[in-house]
């Protein structure tokens, strides 16, 4: 195992933006940068053994500080959606950005901590990002630290390691907003790549995308991928929540949550044979099918466009704040926040 560090741009201030390269005995690398503790590049083998990268992203850092798609990011300090763009805490209301119809996401699409420039350090396997954010930025109440750990293992595993603290009570649910297509980031759609689903139950929405607080079964209906199917097999169904979304960007309930690290999805590319395996401690994923990917140039000349990647974006729930019903996201004082994500590739 060895992590290399290269230049990959200049923030605005001047200071330097890096981008820190973890390899294993495998052939395998994960590259992230300290510019939103960005995931830039993932290389895996297909059947054949030939390498290549799986995760959308750009080739400079300075391409990050636009990145309306959020490719790669860590969103902080609350991930998704909430809707209209308040919250109450402990008597007092909260108001946020508004930047999605009427509600929040993803915090704010310029102060959010996608676009600031983390501390970093690295071990031999592994690379740490951490950051402070000061009560009231954003809207957010509390003076926080927040660290997040990229670590690579020799079994083809990236394993993401999120802690959090607050000097009072406020919103920690932070996100990976990684692209993934298993075919290689530049191949096209991923409507052929076979999904499943550990989450019997989803948070149905409305219009705007803000969940109604009810936890729905997904049986008999285009949401169920109980059983692995492929993603482009029900997504232009004549149904309510696709129609709102464009197709799927929902919020699934993982089976049997309760903070132990589980598998909650198995992803599979026919044409690569590749197979990613996720595992997160997290109550939901935000699976996005990448339904409002803008065309835009990408890595190594690549063009994206619609579908050409998709999200597995672990959390708690779109909206908790304002839905009782749902996993609490508020931490602060003795309640830190700690989670854990890993996705694991190998072959069908």
């Amino acid at each position: 195992m060895a992590v290399t560090v290269t230049p990959f741009g200049t923030y605005p201030d001047g200071r330097e933006i890096k981008l820190y390269t973890i390899s294993n005995k495998n052939g395998m690398q994960a590259a992230v940068a300290n510019i939103g503790a960005v995931l830039v590049r993932l290389t895996a083998p297909d059947r054949d053994g030939a390498m290549a990268d799986l995760v959308l992203g750009f080739d400079k850092g300075e391409d990050y500080l636009e990145n309306g798609c959020f490719f790669g990011a860590v969103i902080g300090p609350s991930a998704n959606r909430i809707g209209g763009a308040s919250f109450c805490l402990d008597g007092v209301t909260y108001s946020l950005d508004v930047n999605d119809g009427t509600n929040n996401l993803h915090s704010h699409r310029e102060k959010g901590w996608h676009k600031r420039l983390w501390e970093a350090r690295y071990t031999d396997d592994s690379v740490t990002f951490s950051l402070e954010d000061e009560a009231g930025n954003m809207g957010f109440p509390g003076n926080k630290k927040v660290s997040v750990t990229y670590t690579l293992d020799e079994e083809n595993a990236l394993r993401l390691h999120y802690h959090g603290t607050s000097d009072c009570r406020t919103i920690l649910n932070l996100t990976n907003h990684t692209y993934f297509n298993l075919d290689g980031h530049g191949s096209g759609s991923i409507e052929g790549h076979e999904l499943r689903l550990a989450a019997a139950r989803y948070t149905p929405a409305d219009a705007g995308s803000i969940p109604t607080g009810e936890l729905r079964e997904v049986k008999g209906t285009p949401m169920d991928f109980t059983v692995s199917k492929q993603i482009g097999r029900d997504i232009g169904a004549a149904f309510d929540q696709l129609t709102f979304a464009g197709g799927y960007d929902h919020n699934w309930v993982i089976d049997g949550w309760d903070g132990t690290l589980r598998r909650f999805a198995t992803l599979k590319s026919a044409s690569s044979g590749r197979v990613m395996e996720a595992y997160t401690t997290l109550p939901g994923v935000q699976f996005y099918a990448g339904n409002y990917i803008d065309r835009q140039n990408g890595k190594a000349g690549a063009v994206y466009d619609f579908r050409s990647g998709l999200c597995l974006e672990t959390q708690y729930f779109p909206d908790s704040v304002n839905k009782p019903a749902f996993p609490d996201c508020v931490f602060g004082g003795e309640r830190e926040y700690d989670s854990v994500t890993v996705y694991r590739f190998g072959l069908m």
